[in-house]
């Protein structure tokens, strides 16, 4: 079995894994079942996030001890945050569906991860034609300190501030971390494959 193969292959399984967990998840008192792509969409939202901000801290090794292996290691991590932040994006179309019953795409977090997602992979895709992963490196912490900062000013319309975390139930909060580990580890092994050889 090719190395390629065979991380195509634990990728894939924890996706599957990932969706078992989901279809597992408890429903909620108001959406109920329906709640279980709200957990999809959260969980990929954070671990598209923890992805950006590993990758801005492994630029910063990067550049303070001049090594090309972290510099690699920070694309790698870009590329991976970036494919599931939109689709997180994606997810929130249907999340918005289910909750809201219908797309109300004026709400400020839709348009900042829309607009932050055409940036990061036009990012990316500069990066690919540079073939200098050290300015994959400068890149990444600009981007990250810019996401966080934007969703820290971020108003809300529709969108709640933290829909599984401001819930009562414990079982609904373990389930979701649970989850968002899975796809954590996802994306990681992700960026282990997407990372440019250095």
């Amino acid at each position: 079995m090719s190395p390629r193969f065979r991380d195509g292959v634990v990728f894939v399984a924890l996706l599957v894994a990932a969706l078992i967990l989901a279809g597992r998840a408890p429903s909620e008192r108001i959406l109920g079942g329906a709640v279980r792509i709200v957990y999809l969409h959260g969980a990929s939202v954070w671990s598209s996030l923890l992805m950006f901000c590993a990758a801005a801290l492994a630029g910063l090794a990067g550049l303070i001890l001049r090594r090309e292996s972290w510099h690699a290691w920070s694309v790698g991590l870009s590329r991976s945050a970036t494919l599931f932040w939109w689709t997180s994006a994606l997810l929130s179309l249907a999340a918005m569906e289910t909750s809201w019953n219908g797309l109300y795409l004026a709400e400020p977090r839709w348009q900042l991860a829309v607009r932050f997602g055409i940036v990061a992979a036009l990012l990316q895709i500069g990066v690919a034609i540079v073939r200098r992963p050290a300015v994959g490196s400068v890149t990444n912490l600009a981007f990250a300190a810019a996401l966080i900062l934007a969703l820290t000013q971020a108003p809300t319309v529709l969108h709640p501030s933290s829909p599984i975390f401001s819930s009562a139930s414990i079982a609904i909060r373990v389930h979701f971390l649970g989850l968002a580990g899975v796809l954590l580890l996802a994306a990681a092994w992700l960026a282990h494959s997407l990372r440019p050889h250095v």
